[in-house]
């Protein structure tokens, strides 16, 4: 293959993404699919030359749960640069917002594109020479999110970190990072019902899926639980012989310090975070743990980033928008979403005009997920935070335009190629049928919005078009949630890059 390129490994990439009929057959399959996972992963890393024990040198600090995973990811890897600054640190997470190489960091930087097309194709080539296969079944080249982890694996291990941060991408007992045999620690973050409650999961079954990441030896901690899952979660520790269980407290001081990432939800992820990091410094760098927040420790939270989570982008080329954006998509993140949007540090700001802002709600959720729901407990959540603060104004009317529109990058029906998805069944796209499904439900949720308001847009670049629009008449603030990739499409497209990532 000729012109080996960041642009041409995307396009190899994308060519491994399951498309929405192979996702409904996993789903289908009560996820008998998934159990494949770590054989097959552990197959694929052979086959480029790796044996699993190798992976033990990358000193893994692992991370699953439903919500606040990817940001505690942040908090740990913030904290370990900071105290060791001399230190090579990984840090692998998902999904990205604008550029695939974004999941894969070295010391808080992407990979610049011609290392990771390097480490893209080195992965690639050892796929396609060695193509001899224990399950004739199994795949030439994994999936898309095995691959890329893969990837991952490849450059930390080429590169010599000397710390791996690595995020669980779904569940945690079957998730292919959860081929490590030997962590240095292990952490749970805030469990409750996720991707997997499309199939029917419990918040017992979803505990009992997130713990299969503790392991023999390894401490395995968590932040607290609802009852039900922190059961299994002590109990799975025990059967696994985690070298010990730890529902981690609240730090003392954290509470007066100004986190870099923004909502009242990231102190419990902070608190998660200091303490992997505590234990991590303790037995790598014999760093022993403060019974207090040192400066360093302060510094590093404070100067924490995590793009597209509850995140303010004042627009740089159009100042009169203020961007606003959170990629939840679960019904809990989306809570802490409008926690953190419908307050004094966001939409309820104080403003130089008695006039407020325009403001606008951009929304997409994944086909098959309770889009109903979401905006209901959304509006609910709205109306407690008004209440709280104090203010007179009506949920209903807090929103003065909402657009629904499908993730898709450009209005020519094109996609960034980072941004490319195949996950969307064509008939849906084609006739948008889950954002006529959501301007359904909040027509129905709030019957005295102005119909005309209400907005199904067939990409992303039709809605910031529409609040380009709105600009014309004065200040706009703009929610855009519910979707990662709907967050990095509109970095994109909106020209947000150089001040969001």
């Amino acid at each position: 293959m000729a012109g080996r390129t960041y642009e041409y490994a995307v396009e190899c990439l994308n060519t491994l993404q399951s498309n929405a009929a192979t996702l409904e057959a996993s789903r289908a399959s009560g996820g008998r699919l998934v159990k494949t996972a770590i054989p097959e992963t552990i197959e694929y890393l052979e086959r480029i030359g790796y044996n699993q024990t190798d992976l033990n040198s990358l000193n893994v600090i692992h991370v699953t749960g439903t919500k606040g995973k990817g940001s505690t990811c942040a908090f740990t890897d913030s904290i370990i640069r900071h105290v060791k600054p001399e230190r090579k640190v990984g840090l692998f997470t998902s999904p990205h917002l604008v550029a695939v190489r974004e999941r894969i960091r070295i010391n808080g930087v992407p990979l610049p594109e011609e290392d990771f097309a390097k480490f893209f194709f080195e992965v690639w080539d050892r796929l396609e020479q060695n193509d001899i296969r224990a399950n004739p079944e199994t795949l030439s080249k994994p999936m898309y999110f095995r691959f890329i982890t893969l990837v991952a694996f490849h450059a930390f291990l080429s590169l010599k970190v000397d710390a791996t941060i690595l995020e669980v991408g779904v569940g945690g007992e079957y998730d292919c990072t959860n081929i490590v045999p030997h962590p240095v620690v292990t952490g749970v973050s805030a469990l409750g019902i996720d991707h997997t409650a499309v199939l029917g999961k419990t918040l017992k079954e979803i505990a009992w899926q997130k713990s299969g990441i503790y392991k023999r030896g390894v401490p395995a901690l968590t932040v607290s639980q609802p009852e039900d899952g922190l059961e299994v979660l002590r109990r799975r520790a025990t059967e696994k012989k985690a070298s010990e269980f730890i529902v981690v407290s609240p730090t003392p001081g954290l509470s007066e310090v100004k986190l870099g990432l923004p909502g009242s939800h990231q102190y419990q992820n902070a608190d998660l975070a200091i303490n992997l990091a505590r234990i991590f410094l303790h037995r790598k760098a014999g760093v022993e743990p403060d019974s207090t927040l040192s400066t360093v420790y302060v510094e590093a939270l404070q100067n924490a980033k995590w793009p597209g989570r509850c995140q303010t982008v004042p627009d740089p080329r159009h100042p009169q928008s203020t961007w606003f954006l959170d990629g939840a998509h679960t019904a809990e993140s989306l809570s802490c979403c409008v926690q953190w949007f419908v307050s004094p540090d966001a939409a309820l700001r104080r403003h130089e005009s008695t006039t407020r802002p325009t403001r606008i709600l951009v929304f997409n959720c994944t086909s098959g997920r309770s889009g109903d729901a979401f905006l209901g407990s959304m509006l609910v959540k709205g109306k407690e935070q008004l209440k709280q603060y104090g203010s007179a104004e009506d949920i209903d009317s807090f929103f003065d335009h909402v657009i629904f529109c499908a993730n898709v990058t450009y209005a020519d029906g094109g996609f960034k190629g980072d941004l490319t998805t195949r996950a969307i069944a064509e008939s849906d796209l084609a006739q948008l049928k889950t954002q006529n499904e959501l301007a359904s439900a909040w027509k129905s949720l709030v019957p005295s919005f102005p119909e005309g308001h209400v907005h199904v847009l067939p990409s992303i670049e039709h809605a910031v078009n529409l609040v380009r629009e709105q600009e014309v008449l004065g200040k706009v603030d703009v929610l855009v949630t519910g979707s990662l990739h709907l967050v990095g499409g509109t970095i994109e497209v909106a020209q947000l890059a150089d001040v969001a990532l």
